[in-house]
């Protein structure tokens, strides 16, 4: 039921992260060069008060449709919300001693980044693909500014260049998606799509009408699998990955990933509903996640470079979770919760792994080829024995969140029948040990290169590990209360 009344405890968080963004925005001028940490530490202020204006949202009262149906309080929504808001607390984290390091301690990076976690608290939460596109721009042009946040840099402007242009016609593509599917059913409406589509398909002389509505389907689905980096929609992430500063990169790999999936699950599984065309995007949705399991992890294996390596590592996961994507065509329950803890577990995994490469970095990021890593088990035993956790996990070994986040995406694409995903991805899978266990391998049994006296961990990196490595853990060996929640979320897109 839609409800035309304003109510602001609906949109607090999104609300809160705007207006530290500003905040941090007013008082960046005036705050001293040799405290830089504190913006950092507004930034993390901001997340946590973020983090409890979810309690008064989620209130049984405040739940359903606000805002003439264009923004919807859900379990679905709360997840994703949770999710954005610890990628969002952990590269806050992750940012600080980094930042001052490279001497790029600047306000406006932790004002982007509330920007935009609010874009895709956004993008998650809004029930109408206007205010979907909203939050997409802000997402986008914030993290288009990051990537080229070390503005010396040639790789880093060359990195936001790339992002900017390619990106730019990504929006374009859904936007004209939308526009399309405005034409052929009257909304922009999710539910209004939904009953559009219907009407169309019981009608016979519909048949231009649904034309529309498959070529509005598929422009949309290009422009979303720009964003989680899927194949063959995948070619502007090595660099970007690459030339951003290594929190940033951080950030990117899981942010508006998991805002892109937030947004196909809802829009296909919802909107695009209709037997018909749930059977074209599945087969769609398939190849693609065949293609991008299959590239992401064998180009993966000759990457030297270890940023580059995560980033077809992170290419692959996305196809892992479009096979959830895929599977929620037959069993919407079950394989949305899948990918819904998947993304929250590769998330916690992947953050992890990259506060240790930008901690192992050191000025400028030059110290990032694999073969760099020589010997840490030596110098820096807890270190080593960190990244060889996250790096296990998203291998996918048994006991920790990798292994569960696979496992049930494959149940649900065994009980979808689909048994060629199931089956390339646990190929994949066999081979993404490779370039994994091969870093594990430099680590332990290789002589150092670098003496490593230089790498010093500060209190806020510790803390991210800290947080990354239990969360990798509990999710691995008890994952029931996450997945009962995820549960929730997926049942309440329908």
């Amino acid at each position: 039921m839609n409800r035309e009344t304003i109510n602001l405890a609906a949109v607090l968080p999104t609300v809160a992260l705007s207006v530290i963004g500003v905040l941090i925005m007013a008082l960046g001028p005036f705050s001293k060069r040799g405290r830089p940490n504190r913006m950092g530490l507004l930034a993390l202020l901001g997340v946590i008060a973020a983090a409890f204006a979810l309690v008064p949202m989620m209130n049984p009262v405040n739940r359903g449709f606000w805002y003439s149906g264009l923004w919807v309080v859900d379990d679905y929504s709360a997840f994703f919300h949770a999710t954005f808001l610890l990628i969002a607390g952990l590269t806050a984290l992750g940012s600080m001693d980094y930042l001052r390091r490279q001497k790029m301690d600047h306000p406006e990076y932790y004002a982007l980044l509330m920007f935009a976690t609010a874009g895709m608290l956004t993008m998650a939460a809004s029930e109408d693909l206007i205010v979907i596109f909203i939050g997409l721009e802000a997402l986008s042009i914030s993290t288009y500014v990051l990537a080229g946040f070390r503005r010396t840099d040639l790789k880093s402007n060359e990195s936001a260049m790339k992002y900017f242009l390619l990106g730019s016609f990504a929006s374009a593509f859904f936007l004209y998606g939308i526009a399309l599917i405005f034409g052929a059913t009257g909304s922009t409406n999710l539910a209004g799509i939904a009953d559009g589509i219907r009407l169309i398909g019981e009608e016979p002389s519909g048949t231009s009408q649904i034309a529309l509505v498959y070529l509005a389907a598929a422009l949309m689905l290009i422009a979303l699998c720009f964003k989680v980096a899927a194949a063959p929609f995948h070619v502007w992430t090595p660099d970007v990955y690459e030339g951003a500063p290594t929190p940033v990169t951080a950030f990117m790999s899981v942010g508006p990933k998991a805002a892109g999936f937030a947004v196909l699950l809802r829009v296909f599984v919802s909107a695009f509903g209709y037997p018909s065309l749930q059977d074209r995007w599945q087969a769609a949705i398939g190849i693609i996640a065949i293609l991008t399991m299959t590239l992401g992890n064998i180009v993966a294996t000759v990457q030297p470079n270890i940023k580059r390596m995560l980033a077809y590592s992170s290419i692959a996961h996305a196809g892992y979770v479009a096979v959830g994507l895929a599977a929620a065509a037959k069993q919407p329950d079950g394989a949305v919760s899948a990918a819904l803890f998947y993304l929250l577990a590769y998330a916690a995994t992947n953050l992890g792994a990259f506060a240790i490469v930008s901690v192992l970095g050191r000025s400028e990021d030059k110290l990032t080829n694999v073969s760099d890593y020589a010997g840490l088990a030596r110098k820096r035993p807890v270190l080593a024995a960190l990244l060889s956790l996250f790096l296990l996990s998203l291998a996918g070994v048994p006991g920790t969140a990798g292994f569960t986040a696979k496992f049930f995406i494959f149940r649900a694409a065994v009980d979808s029948g689909l048994y060629s995903l199931a089956s390339v991805g646990a190929l994949t899978t066999v081979v993404s040990f490779y370039f994994y266990l091969y870093v594990i391998v430099q680590m332990y049994m290789r002589e150092p290169h670098e003496d490593f006296a230089d790498v010093g961990v500060p209190a806020t990196g510790a803390l991210l590990l800290a947080v990354a490595a239990v969360a990798t853990v509990y999710l691995g060996v008890w994952p029931n209360d996450v997945l009962n929640w995820s549960l929730e979320a997926a049942r309440s897109l329908h």
